[in-house]
């Protein structure tokens, strides 16, 4: 019974909205970025730009490859 109580608030935590996204009520989306014609949608407005999410970068080191000398890794001041 106890598992059930904390469960079905989880399975409740879950559902995805399918409905489109709008403003609040009496809300108004943000004016038309400058050089846009019309303003962005709710959509729009969501996308991440390249800097706030980059790519990952697929080279990894492995263990067995000699590294560089780093010139800046130096040991702390006493």
């Amino acid at each position: 019974m106890k598992r059930a109580l904390v469960t079905l608030p989880l399975l409740l935590g879950a559902c995805a909205q399918t409905a489109d996204l709008e403003p609040a009520a009496g809300e108004t989306l943000p004016p038309a970025p400058y050089g846009a014609e019309e303003p962005l949608d709710a959509e729009e407005l969501l996308e991440l730009d390249p800097q706030a999410a980059p790519e990952r970068s697929v080279e990894l080191r492995r263990e067995s490859e000699e590294r560089e000398d780093d010139p800046f890794d130096l040991p702390p001041e006493i």
